[in-house]
């Protein structure tokens, strides 16, 4: 019972960091020490399915639990408190980073790995100074293309989930959907118009599954043939997500006091990334 509320409380953080813009949800998959198992179990489901649902379900269940509710908490404390929900989320990014490092120190520097972790750091890097005020699409009157964009855009997005240091919800930004599917979920949340609302979300969230199911493949395949020059790529989008987010504080006015509860919720960020990591 422990493994499986530790897990959801995985699934959870998980979750919300695929709300916010500029947090990857993979990137806390890596630290919090599920990311490899959880590829591998996307990617061979139908392999000892009822073992595999088994670790699934309580990481969907906090993952969906997450947007469900954390989708109006994270609006509100991004709106309000932006520089210490930031800090917190920095915190959790920074707490796995001894989990990662443990698993290329023991292997033999090559060049080439270097060159992996700079091209992916400064990709990352570009990625976050495009952030621009995208206008929103509208779902008001969406015709047969219009719900095989949602589709495609679901399988963009997904793809970017789970690579660690991109941002689903950044992607979803910079193309105009962010808003709209966070208002759509929200809605929904408070029962307004289901029917609607469910059928913006039926493509939307068949493009994620498939998208999930599509780079897992890709990225189980490069962790098994070439395990250490993955991991240089991901610290590379690790530390590059990192300064991302740091730099997105600079406009930001805080007062004396959320700077300091920012400072608090930065070192309880941490402990819970390296803690849970560790479980």
């Amino acid at each position: 019972m422990k493994e499986k509320i530790i897990l959801g409380m995985k699934g959870f953080f998980i979750g919300i960091a695929n709300i916010i813009p500029g947090v990857s949800g993979g990137t806390l998959a890596l630290t919090l020490g599920i990311y490899e198992e959880l590829l591998e179990t996307i990617s061979h489901l139908f392999q000892n399915f009822t073992k595999k649902l088994k670790f699934l379900l309580p990481i969907g269940i906090g993952a969906v639990l997450s947007i469900l509710i954390g989708s109006k908490i994270i609006t509100k404390s991004l709106d309000h408190f932006p520089f210490a929900t930031v800090l917190f989320f920095i915190g959790l990014i920074l707490g796995g980073i001894p989990l990662l490092t443990e698993k290329i120190k023991k292997e033999k520097f090559h060049a080439s790995n270097l060159l992996l972790f700079l091209s992916t750091f400064v990709m990352i890097i570009i990625l976050g100074f495009l952030q621009t005020e995208t206008k929103g699409v509208s779902f008001n009157q969406l015709d047969p293309f219009g719900y095989f964009l949602l589709f495609l855009v679901g399988v963009v997005a997904a793809a970017t989930m789970v690579v660690p240091g991109v941002s689903g919800s950044m992607v979803l930004l910079l193309l105009g959907y962010y808003n709209p599917i966070l208002s759509t979920i929200e809605k929904l949340t408070h029962f307004q118009e289901i029917g609607k609302n469910l059928l913006i979300l039926l493509p939307f969230g068949i493009g994620i599954v498939i998208g999930i199911i599509a780079i897992a493949k890709l990225l189980t395949f490069l962790f098994s043939k070439y395990e250490t020059q993955t991991y240089y790529a991901v610290l590379g989008f690790l530390l590059a997500s990192i300064l991302t987010l740091a730099f997105s504080l600079f406009p930001i006015t805080a007062s004396g006091i959320e700077i300091v509860v920012g400072i608090i919720l930065l070192y309880l960020g941490i402990n819970i990334g390296y803690r849970l990591g560790g479980e």
